[in-house]
């Protein structure tokens, strides 16, 4: 018999940030090996990553105060690939993201759609603030950091336009909250204010202060508000904000309930704080509040209650948790069509079988119609996976039960050319996957395991590898207590 060789295989992945102040972009080199022993199934894993290129810190490049310039963003793609010596082909992996205020611009969601299909084959077109506060804290340190000391960390992410707040406890996530605070909040020209953002004018309203864009710039004033707004991340952190503060909430309020223990600054306001960027990178001053803010975090006393462990990465955290810690990778005994490959932004719906194997099966028809109702209220199309957790030990003829009711439950779709997406966690997907085709030839399947995901994710599916697995992203937009 011939020896089993250990599949090992590379592939490259790209993270590229749009920011509120700033773009940056950076490509990584994943090598991906067989760790199960040759009489085993395989089973692939990522055993190495390593950053092979980093771009310097862009300016993100505007036409308007509110228009995104996307030839100038794809130029610079296009020239850090060029300094990497990688092609778009060459990309199998990563993550686009437009974080802070760049993602209210008018022409946002035509900015990551148009990047996401030139820049690379399989590009994860993200947004939304409960992602980018996760994906900092995995590129900050703070999500290893929870996971090596038993003590619940806050990251705040704190750009141009948002602070981005995710806890972790042991490598679990606790909670998420976003606040209207960042650097470019209020900016300057020469001596007098040139914009004030519309969360800190409503803040203005509330205080009933007359300034406006045009006043003399007075740094006395200007303190009072990033003193405030430090004050506000403190009572976030304690889930004791009041009425006041809500004024610069983005979206749910905080929605862990443990209590915090230390906390981690990540984003371009901690490279004011910790300076780690070459001198390259340097805030021109008095063109924003970006220092102010930080020497208010420094000098918080309702901040000084927790310790401050300081971050892997300042202002490039989100970026480099883009582009290394954002893929899985699945099982390799799977069932796909490479056709239907890659597959992005597809919603998560979960059927449990946690009462039982037969009852889940008869009841899949009904699960299949509330999907429906879900995701494709109006019958235009729009596909979904099909979560199946807690599958019990099944035999052959279970799978051939199973298989069954899924064909007759997703006849109530209106496209039934789409293929059948199916996410399994435990071990199942190459048998169901094969019965599926052998039931109906004529169904297109993509049937995966080894993912863990939750019903309301979102997930990218990429191009089978040489190693018989796909790159997998799950895309939790939105989380509940």
């Amino acid at each position: 018999m011939k020896q089993y060789e250990p599949l090992k295989e590379e592939i490259i992945s790209a993270g590229i940030d749009i920011g509120t102040s700033t773009t940056k972009i950076v490509l990584s080199q994943f090598s991906l090996m067989n760790m199960a022993g040759g009489t085993h199934l395989p089973r692939i894993e990522i055993i190495d990553k390593k950053i092979i290129h980093r771009s310097p810190i862009y300016r993100t490049p505007l036409l308007t105060s509110t228009t995104i310039d996307i030839e100038a963003i794809e130029k610079l793609v296009k020239n850090e690939y060029d300094k990497a010596n990688v092609g778009s082909g060459d990309i199998k992996t990563g993550a686009v993201i437009i974080t802070g205020e760049t993602a209210t611009k008018q022409n946002a969601e035509e900015m990551i759609h148009h990047l996401s299909n030139h820049a690379g084959e399989f590009l994860v077109a993200t947004a939304g603030p409960d992602l980018e506060g996760i994906i900092a804290a995995k590129g900050s340190g703070a999500y290893q950091y929870s996971k090596k000391m038993s003590k619940t960390i806050a990251n705040v992410d704190i750009g141009g336009g948002t602070a981005n707040v995710a806890v972790y406890r042991m490598g679990r996530l606790c909670g998420t909250c976003t606040l209207h605070i960042g650097g470019r909040l209020i900016e300057f020209s020469e001596d007098k204010i040139s914009n004030i953002s519309p969360p800190v004018r409503n803040l203005l309203r509330e205080w009933n202060s007359t300034l406006a864009t045009g006043d003399v710039m007075v740094e006395k004033e200007i303190k009072n508000i990033t003193n405030y707004m430090a004050d506000v991340i403190s009572r976030m952190l304690t889930r004791t904000m009041t009425a006041e503060d809500k004024v610069l909430l983005l979206g749910h309020e905080p929605n862990w309930k443990e209590e915090i223990d230390v906390i981690m600054f990540s984003g371009g306001i901690s490279e004011c704080l910790y300076q780690y960027e070459s001198k390259g990178f340097e805030q021109a001053p008095y063109q924003d509040i970006g220092m102010m803010l930080a020497d208010s975090l420094r000098g918080s006393q309702s901040l000084k209650g927790w310790s401050w462990i300081q971050p892997d990465e300042t202002v490039r955290a989100t970026v480099l948790g883009a582009g290394t810690q954002t893929t899985e990778i699945s099982g390799a005994t799977i069932q796909v069509e490479t056709k239907d490959l890659p597959v992005r932004n597809v919603p998560v719906y979960q059927i449990s079988f946690k009462d039982g194997f037969q009852k889940s099966v008869h009841h899949l028809k009904d699960a299949v119609k509330d999907a429906i109702e879900i995701h494709d209220p109006q019958q235009e199309g729009q596909n979904f996976a099909l979560y199946l957790s807690g599958l019990p030990y099944v035999g052959f003829r279970d799978i051939q039960q199973l298989a069954k009711g899924l064909l007759e439950a997703v006849k109530q779709k209106n496209k039934r050319d789409q293929p059948l997406i199916i996410v399994l966690e435990s071990d199942h997907a190459k048998v169901l996957g094969q019965t599926l085709v052998a039931q109906d030839s004529s169904q297109s399947i993509i049937c995966i395991d080894q993912i863990k995901v939750e019903h309301g994710d979102y997930l990218d599916i990429g191009q089978l590898l040489q190693t018989s697995v796909v790159p997998v992203v799950v895309k939790t937009l939105t989380f509940h207590s």
